[in-house]
């Protein structure tokens, strides 16, 4: 199945196909495996445990791709009975239960890097269903089931280890996070010959389960086209650190809090995005910073060299507590950061969509200071109406587009919401009718609460083209930027294992595009969303669209991402993914050197 299926739990059996994919350099393409139980072989009421081995891609120049290292597999895990999780499959244990009457899709990612020899590489996956002998198997336990055993025990005696209790509630998501992960232990394939057999489906013979091993094909063809390292659009993303502080048990400015951002921070850049992190204020002010430590320490010019990064956000710390220390912080950064070659990158978010005149003077009472430390600062704002108290009415589209004419010259990025457009991309060019290019002004655009279906946004349950549309729609308007307000931002918890929520009034998955990785293991690497893995897609499109235009202008450009079927309009896009495949298919037939 491909990477923008949504594979649900009742997904009917269909014929099993071979597996062709093409990619450039440093790209990630996915795509899933839907595995269906016909049969049971296991006593317990799982259908069976199957074990999923890939082999090494190789090719004809005796070239490889690692498994472990450029493959990497995945399970896929409903959220709200949506697919959406995406948690790692051990390499050293690659096996996972299949339930009776219940669809499992595994996600399978190839990572090819910047050095690799273009080519056709191929290899196979083999899942084979998994027997155990009743007599052996509790006398010996896979090294790696062992470990896992131990994990799991030990983070149960530390969630409920005798301590005090800020509230019942912290009490009860402990005691929740136990069971859970007592529950994972249940289902581990040491422990199927205790349970019960709960009558499911017939039994397969012995003889069929020692020859039985579905294999399926894999080939990627790599061509010579390396997606540049910095993302042509600067895809901005808020991580609130607030959610981190409250969920980790940190105090912030400790090293455990550093520790803590930073590995989010090297996480996602591996989504072509530049993730911001952020604190809200009263009447959503946002202090935004891209670096956890100031300016003149050794880990900021690593964080702001970063050739993955396209963005990064300086923070405003007198946004929060306007003091002499944190304004003599604010001026030391910008003396320090303006004079490296990275300075072109930064912005500053000082304000999340300010709705009245008032709040345009603090934007332009901040914008003045910060000139006075240096000229080409450059400030982002995002909206989606006009202010209040001025001569427009705020609720007409005028109001909104003439923003700019307000803001001049205390912002220089204007971030629109792609709700107020809905369907009428011919609002766009009155939108940048009234920028500046030449005063460095820039149009971005932003998704949150809205825009809703049929229109591309990444909300839960949306189809899988849907949430990669929304890079097609930013492409082909012609913003130059994007922004995403959070992508962490659900309900508050005390202990890392408490169960996902997302937040009250927003449309489920909003704000949320990976979740921590002790929600499903012992493990605290971050998992991934389908969603988040979608967005890599649509970033790593846009390359391929620019390349196109690189050679044959942006008419034409346009004209394939319409006559492949791919993308004609917020309303009008694939719900199959066979029109990507010829899009990117006919990029590559008509750009390889």
């Amino acid at each position: 199945m491909p990477s923008t299926a949504n594979v649900s739990q009742q997904e009917a059996p269909r014929p099993l196909e071979h597996v062709n994919l093409l990619a450039a350099r440093n790209e990630r393409e996915s795509f899933q495996i839907a595995l269906r139980p016909k049969v049971s072989w296991a006593t317990s009421g799982i259908a069976g445990p199957v074990q999923i081995q890939c082999t090494d891609l190789c090719s004809s120049s005796g070239d490889r791709l690692v498994v472990g290292q450029s493959i990497t597999l995945r399970r896929v895990v409903p959220i709200l009975g949506v697919p959406d999780a995406l948690v790692p499959i051990d390499p050293s244990s690659p096996q996972i239960n299949l339930l009776p009457g219940e669809t499992t899709a595994i996600w399978v990612s190839l990572n090819v890097p910047c050095g690799q020899q273009p080519g056709l590489y191929e290899g196979e996956i083999f899942i084979t269903p998994v027997t155990t002998d009743t007599d052996s198997r509790a006398e010996s336990l896979q090294k790696s089931e062992r470990y896992q055993l131990y994990k799991e025990l030990r983070t149960c005696l530390d969630i409920t280890e005798s301590r005090d209790y800020s509230s019942s509630e912290e009490m009860v998501q402990r005691l929740s996070s136990t069971s859970t992960a007592l529950r994972r232990l249940l289902v581990l394939p040491a422990f199927q010959d205790c349970q019960e057999n709960n009558g499911f489906g017939d039994m397969m013979d012995e003889d069929v389960m020692n020859n039985v091993a579905v294999r399926v094909k894999l080939s990627l063809t790599v061509w010579d086209f390396t997606l540049p390292l910095t993302p042509s659009l600067p895809a901005v993303f808020g991580i609130s650190e607030t959610v981190i502080e409250d969920r980790f048990c940190l105090e912030h400015g400790t090293e455990g809090w550093y520790d803590a951002l930073d590995h989010h921070f090297r996480w996602l850049l591996q989504y072509r995005i530049s993730p911001f992190f952020c604190r809200w204020g009263d009447s959503m002010r946002i202090l935004a910073y891209t670096c956890p430590w100031p300016a003149d320490h050794p880990k900021a010019n690593e964080y702001y060299s970063d050739p993955r990064l396209a963005a990064y956000a300086v923070p405003y710390a007198p946004i929060l507590t306007c003091t002499d220390a944190a304004k003599n912080s604010l001026r030391r950064e910008v003396e320090i950061l303006k004079t490296e070659a990275h300075w072109s990158k930064a912005y500053f978010y000082l304000w999340d969509e300010p709705l009245n005149m008032d709040q345009y003077e603090v934007i332009r009472n901040i914008s003045n200071e910060l000139r006075t430390y240096t000229p080409d600062v450059r400030i982002l704002t995002t909206y989606y109406a006009g202010p209040s108290g001025s001569e427009l009415t705020p609720s007409t589209f005028e109001a909104f587009a003439k923003v700019p004419n307000v803001l001049r010259p205390h912002t220089q990025i204007f971030c629109t919401s792609e709700w107020v457009l809905g369907t009428r991309e011919d609002l766009v060019k009155d939108i940048i009718a009234e920028l500046r290019p030449e005063l460095g002004e820039e149009w971005w655009t932003y998704v949150c609460m809205g825009p809703s279906d049929p229109q591309p946004n990444w909300h839960l349950g949306m189809r899988g083209t849907q949430h990669r549309a929304v890079m097609w729609r930013v492409w082909k308007e012609g913003g130059t930027g994007f922004l995403y307000w959070g992508a962490n931002c659900y309900e508050k918890a005390m202990i890392p294992s408490a169960e996902i929520c997302f937040r009250r009034g927003l449309p489920p998955g909003d704000g949320v595009l990976f979740y921590p990785g002790e929600v499903f293991s012992s493990s605290h690497e971050p998992v991934a969303s389908l969603r988040l893995e979608r967005i890599l897609s649509g970033m790593q499109d846009i390359e391929y669209l620019n390349l196109y235009s690189s050679k044959y202008g942006r008419e034409e450009a346009l004209a394939l991402l319409e006559k492949t079927g791919a993308y004609l309009g917020p309303d009008r896009y694939t719900h199959d993914h066979g029109p990507v495949d010829v899009m990117r298919g006919e990029v590559y037939r008509t750009c390889r050197s």
